[in-house]
């Protein structure tokens, strides 16, 4: 009687991959890094913070309060135009519009009543309110406001969550272009770190390090919705509610 002797049954899957977990994953990524995009990140936004120190003093550049947005955005979308890179989306579809209202409503459903909290616990303990905002008389809440939204807001966002948050999470992303949530997280902590050391430097206050904890939030925004809309809407209302809340504290 013959004997049939069959070769053994390989997998489907040649050569199959061992399993990466995300400490690894964000190590080997780490390891790749784009050195160009490093130091262009980087130079950038020095050069940015410097000129907003130097030219922000001049009264030589009119209108003064146009001159840090200006900067921002300029230093956003050179360097991204030059290198012909795919800058953040702005989200003026009606899709990235309806999502964006939504996620930023229920954060400042969560986020806002903390803050206030806050300021109350601040000012039951006899401290003094920290980062108070300045509204000029003579231009009022309204300029105020417009200001805020347009020109604070839409400029730091596109500058801190569009360039330097979207460049670290290009920096950070593996093949294919995917990112694991480590590396988001990453990207979300590390923008805020250089949102609050350019209001530091800027500012001249140590207590601007506080600018910090909402950066956070903006942050995961900007990954939430990938896009500026809602990094932007919460952006100016936080500015907002934060001016607003002292008068209720009264």
């Amino acid at each position: 009687m013959l004997t049939t002797t069959y070769p053994p049954r390989q997998s489907s899957i040649a050569n199959p991959l061992p399993a990466v977990g995300s400490a690894q994953l964000f190590s080997t990524s780490l390891k790749q890094l784009d050195a160009s995009l490093l130091m262009e990140t980087t130079v950038v936004t020095i050069a940015a913070i410097l000129a907003m120190i130097v030219f922000g003093a001049s009264s030589i550049f009119k209108p003064t309060w146009l001159v840090a947005p200006g900067i921002l955005v300029a230093a956003a979308l050179v360097p991204t135009a030059i290198k012909r890179r795919e800058f953040a989306k702005i989200g003026f579809d009606v899709k990235h519009i309806s999502h964006s209202l939504v996620i930023v409503g229920w954060t400042c459903i969560v986020i806002f009543p903390a803050m206030l909290c806050g300021l109350w616990l601040l000012k039951y303990w006899g401290l003094e309110l920290p980062l108070r905002a300045a509204i000029s008389p003579a231009r009022g809440w309204v300029c105020w406001l417009l200001y805020q939204f347009m020109y604070i807001a839409v400029a730091e966002e596109v500058f801190f969550r569009g360039y330097v948050q979207n460049n670290i999470l290009r920096l950070t992303s593996t093949t294919g272009g995917q990112q694991h949530r480590l590396q988001q997280w990453a990207s979300i902590v590390i923008s805020a770190a250089v949102f609050a050391v350019a209001h530091i430097t800027v500012q001249g206050e140590m207590i601007s390090v506080l600018t910090f904890l909402p950066c956070l939030i903006s942050g995961w925004l900007f990954i939430r919705t990938k896009s500026l809309l809602a990094p932007i809407l919460f952006h100016g209302l936080a500015n907002t509610c934060y001016a607003i809340m002292p008068f209720w504290l009264m």
